[in-house]
């Protein structure tokens, strides 16, 4: 996740635990000048900043970064332009990719964007009145207003409690379906509104809140809507296979669902060592300079030779 800072069209450059990043994957600097250079791919390259930040500290690296997000690539092709030839940037989901050379290091930030969430046209936020989308990838898929009006009201539910964690998902499904429909082209209905919808499901107390009371129904959508959860289960299992001995595996996750695979499969997976025993977390100097990095977790373990 990025926040803060210059951008193209709003798009931030600030990356969250960016001097845990640095730290994590110091242990790169002997293996390039063993190899003479190496590759990194960033799964997630929002608007380059991590990526500028590891080309800046790694002179012998090379960048392959992959995002499904246009306005991402503008911004991170703007950003990493002083590197040349030593940055390329690939429009596509990290799920859909294999490289065609053993690398040094995976790099994930598996965060929303500032500017995915500030732009209401993104569907992504409910503070902000837009389209009911929520599709990184703008140009295709099912929008969450399409996703809501295809599922029955159990399976709604169903989703919401797993993806949100959200106790009140039965209540919630219901009070949706009977606001429906949401996808309705002569009548399109917002963020704002589904937001409404959901914050009438709580006790007025709870509306008062410090989370809203939309959070936990907005993140089961945006997960759904992206096969978070499947694309991640599937870099998981492949992006070891793509590292050379030695070579690091980073992922920043942002909640329990995520944070849960992460442990799991760096535990269980006999490819890998683990080099952070613990999810490494923000500083009390970030948390308080960009609150979404409070949320932020950061993973990373190393391929067995």
């Amino acid at each position: 996740m990025e926040s803060g800072g210059s951008s193209v069209q709003g798009f931030a450059h600030v990356p969250v635990l960016a001097e845990p990043v640095l730290a994590g994957f110091a242990e790169l600097a002997p293996l390039l000048e063993q190899r003479g250079g190496g590759l990194l791919i960033d799964c997630t390259l929002g608007g380059g900043g991590h990526s500028a930040l590891l080309l800046e500290a790694h002179p012998g690296l090379r960048l392959i970064g992959l995002d499904q997000d246009p306005t991402a690539r503008a911004a991170a092709a703007e950003r990493l332009a002083p590197y040349g030839d030593r940055a390329a940037i690939v429009a596509t989901n990290f799920a859909d990719y294999t490289p065609r050379e053993p690398v040094l290091a995976v790099l994930a930030d598996l965060g929303v964007s500032s500017p995915q969430l500030d732009v209401a046209q993104r569907g992504f936020s409910f503070r902000l009145e837009g389209p009911l989308d929520m599709r990184m990838n703008p140009t295709a898929g099912e929008t969450a207003a399409q996703l809501i009006d295809r599922l029955e009201e159990t399976a709604l539910a169903d989703l919401i409690y797993a993806y949100g964690e959200e106790r009140l998902s039965r209540r919630i499904a219901r009070r949706i379906k009977e606001h429906g429909p949401w996808s309705d082209p002569e009548q399109p209905r917002t963020t704002a509104e589904l937001a409404y919808v959901i914050a009438g499901c709580y006790p007025p107390q709870a509306r008062r809140g410090r989370i809203h009371p939309a959070t936990r129904s907005f993140q089961a959508l945006r997960i759904a809507v992206n096969d978070e959860l499947g694309v991640l289960d599937r870099l998981l299992a492949s992006a070891p296979d793509w590292l050379l001995p030695g070579g690091l595996f980073g992922v920043i996750s942002f909640h329990s669902l995520e944070d849960r695979r992460v442990k799991t499969a760096f535990l269980a997976d006999e490819r890998l060592q683990r080099v952070t025993r613990k999810a490494v977390q923000a500083s009390a100097e970030e948390s308080d300079a960009n609150p979404r990095a409070r949320s932020a977790r950061l993973r990373i373990a190393r391929r067995c030779d």
